[in-house]
């Protein structure tokens, strides 16, 4: 598929060098299809990086993609410059008036706050009620995740007694739902956490659907019945060193950290990390994209009765 972007974004290169289809918006526009638009609240601190990890994602199917990064006005981002935020990124409230037929909300490192003591917390609850009538499918990542399920169904999170750090088996639940099919029985997934929404809590909501858990890392996956809200407790679109990233940082800062389980070959870090849960992770977003987003959205995004509250 071509993700579509503004020709100059530093992440079109690098994509471009892994054989990844990106179209430019001039001849995005000359084709005679409407592309899927698709808004990405970037709540990481590193947005470069989670800009490419997530377009790497979005990049296997044949549909085009309009993507339009997101950022709350509420928050001064410290480790993204100014130039970049302001040429690549708008505000919700220049948004807020639009349909999208996607919207990804990711995670954030804040998780040891509670909810309301976020700076922009009041932000993220408008645009996540904003989402509710204005984007077929609002997929939520991590502490997107967490936030959601507090937001939408009074869910609390809880710290873990250690971190969550590595890359656990999960098992898939319900092979019949669109969003896991092409899933293997059992698959990797990347976390990287120190707190969690019990899965007794999210078994026990009658809204929600639980599609895939592990026995170690609790709930993977789950979804609203419509599949109109999916989160997503993991951080699937992580590339191959993201974790081995955060491993020296924290260790080289003296803080505690284990070595993230079923990683490196040998559990030895000078080994180069092991790439093994990118192929459940672009199935995860391809499924997605086509059978949450494309199939059920309007060619008329303002048309559907959904997003009239009817």
């Amino acid at each position: 598929m071509p993700i579509r972007t503004q020709s100059d974004l530093p992440a079109k290169e690098i994509l471009e060098r892994e054989n990844i289809f990106v179209m430019e918006e001039g001849r995005a526009s000359h084709q005679d299809i409407r592309p899927i638009q698709i808004a990405i609240l970037n709540l990481m601190p590193l947005k470069e990086d989670t800009e490419l990890q997530l377009l790497r994602s979005l990049s296997n199917t044949p549909l085009q993609v309009d993507v339009t990064f997101v950022r709350v006005s509420s928050h001064e981002a410290k480790n993204t410059s100014t130039s970049h935020l302001n040429k690549f990124y708008v505000t919700f409230d220049e948004i807020k008036s639009h349909y999208y037929d996607g919207l990804i909300i990711t995670g954030a490192p804040v998780e040891q706050m509670e909810f309301e003591e976020v700076d922009y917390w009041e932000e993220l609850v408008e645009v996540m009620d904003w989402s509710k009538k204005h984007v077929t499918s609002t997929l939520h990542l991590c502490w997107g995740a967490q936030a959601g399920l507090y937001h939408h169904f009074g869910l609390k999170k809880r710290m873990l007694k250690e971190k969550m750090f590595g890359l656990f088996w999960h098992r898939v639940s319900n092979r019949k739902i669109p969003l896991v099919r092409g899933f293997d029985d059992l698959f990797l997934a990347p976390h990287s956490r120190h707190t969690e929404v019990a899965a007794e809590d999210i078994h026990n909501c009658d809204k929600l659907m639980v599609l895939a858990e592990s026995d170690e890392a609790g709930v993977f996956l789950c979804m609203t019945l419509d599949g109109r809200q999916i989160f997503v407790m993991g951080h699937p679109e992580y590339d191959r060193v993201t974790l081995d990233t955060e491993y020296w940082r924290d260790k080289n800062k003296g803080l505690p950290i284990e070595i993230p389980k079923n990683y490196y070959e040998n559990d030895d870090p000078n080994n180069r990390p092991l790439l093994m849960w990118r192929s459940h992770a672009n199935n995860l977003y391809t499924n997605w994209l086509n059978y949450y987003v494309y199939q059920v959205t309007p060619y008329d995004l303002e048309g559907t009765p959904d997003f009239q509250g009817k």
